[in-house]
């Protein structure tokens, strides 16, 4: 993992501001998704590419009319 010498400090709400330059490395824009998760004692950021319409997951995705819906949010729409 490439460390780029940038500390943010995490403020009252637990948030913190990703550095300009990360977000053009990641190609990271207003409205994106950021996959959150934990590795070893480590937080793992990613950009997730492609995310359910209803719900927002990013697995077991089909796509439907141009739009991208995951398995279960399929199972939930009412038959026709």
């Amino acid at each position: 993992m490439n460390s780029l010498g940038i500390a943010r400090k995490i403020d009252s709400l637990g948030r913190i501001v990703l550095p300009a330059e990360v977000r053009r490395r990641l190609s990271i824009g207003v409205g994106d998704y950021v996959d959150i998760s934990v590795d070893g004692d480590s937080v793992v950021l990613r950009k997730v590419e492609h995310c359910c319409t209803f719900c927002g997951t990013a697995e077991d995705l089909i796509e439907h009319r141009e739009k991208l819906i995951c398995k279960e949010c399929i199972k939930a729409l009412p038959a026709r």
